[in-house]
């Protein structure tokens, strides 16, 4: 099969002929039709993000394609179904703390890494080696368009943290990173849930206007400035009442004290979500005030991906249309111009700004 490997960090990938995977006992083989390529994937494959790919490798992370075999263990999924492929891959051994690992992507520890051994390449390639479950069928729309379809990498994040923080119909919602990739995702999944009000703070002026053209007044943007009193004053002004939750999706690059100044806006007995990078390249960590935390009785958990069934609840939310994924902006390349996406994905990194790579269609 053809795939796109990642040679040595700092080097362009480099479309090659390899050896099909093959798929054992509680695998599956799939044809990759489309996967999303990050914004930040540039950074990954630059070395500037430290992420615990060990090259020779293909990258990708999840993508919809139609399944071309599947094992012995499986009892509904056939080979031409179309499906959702995950790549939050979690070990079988030990159900209370499974190591985890994201398939062609990154790892968390010696578990982890043990896993990435084993199902080391993404979906940047024609073929895709993956477990059993961590496979979904897709509704047949899907098939019409598998680029637009391949947001589900994005989607699933938001969806699992939302979930994470028990997001219920009315509440009021504030996102830390609104007008990112990722916390744009997370203001549309929260709306498609119920939510009553998002709080959507950001520094990117026409980025807070699409958000507020796109969804009307259910979302109540709120211009940054820096300033951590200040800011937190006008985003806890915009709710107009107590805010339930707050996710924080924040990148590496964003200072921990915009973190702690979304965080603290959460009302007495609120939920706190942490799921973003800050800290994760260095800088000040996140300090919030142990006696707030203590006696406003405020939870704060941090979520990295989502439960597998996260994915069966955010494609219900995309197949029924309460989550529409027609205003999205997609760019779809073929797999020789794997390093054009990369740039491209970099380039396009706003709200609703959609890259995939189509490897067995182009």
């Amino acid at each position: 099969m053809r795939a796109a490997v990642l040679t040595q960090f700092g080097a362009p990938l480099t479309v090659q002929e390899i050896p099909d995977p093959e798929a054992g006992g509680g695998e599956v083989l799939v044809e990759v039709l489309a996967a999303g390529v990050a914004p930040y994937a540039a950074e990954v494959f630059g070395g500037e993000r430290n992420y615990p790919l060990v090259p020779p490798v293909v990258p990708g992370v999840g993508g919809v394609g139609r399944i071309v075999q599947a094992g012995p263990d499986a009892t509904r999924l056939r080979a031409g179904d179309l499906v959702w492929c995950d790549s939050t891959v979690r070990s079988r051994d030990d159900a209370l703390t499974p190591d985890i690992t994201l398939q062609g992507w990154s790892a968390r520890g010696e578990g982890g890494a043990r896993l990435a051994r084993h199902l080391h390449d993404g979906s940047f390639a024609e073929l895709m080696r993956v477990p059993t479950e961590n496979v979904f069928p897709l509704p047949a729309v899907a098939g019409d368009d598998p680029a637009r379809w391949a947001a589900l990498t994005v989607h699933a994040i938001s969806y699992g943290g939302l979930l994470a923080g028990g997001l219920a119909a009315g509440e009021t919602l504030l996102v830390s990173g609104a007008t990112g990739n990722l916390g744009s995702s997370a203001v549309a999944v929260a709306l498609a849930m119920g939510a009553g009000r998002v709080i959507a703070p950001g520094r990117n002026r026409a980025a807070l206007d699409l958000l507020a053209d796109r969804f009307g007044p259910r979302v109540r943007p709120v211009p940054l400035t820096g300033d951590e009193a200040g800011d937190r004053a006008a985003m806890s002004e915009a709710a107009d009442g107590p805010i339930d939750m707050v996710i924080d999706l924040l990148p590496p690059s964003a200072p921990s004290s915009a973190s702690r100044a979304a965080a603290m806006t959460v009302r007495e007995y609120g939920r706190v979500v942490l799921m973003g990078g800050v800290g994760m390249l260095g800088g000040d960590d996140l300090a919030l005030p142990y006696p707030w935390i203590m006696r406003n009785s405020v939870t704060v958990r941090g979520q990295w991906m989502y439960p597998r069934t996260a994915n069966v609840g955010i494609i219900r939310l995309l197949a029924s249309g309460t989550l529409d994924l027609a205003p999205e902006r997609v760019r779809s390349f073929g797999l020789d111009a794997v390093n054009s996406a990369v740039a491209y994905a970099a380039a396009h990194g706003g709200p609703f700004d959609r890259t995939s790579l189509t490897p067995s269609t182009g």
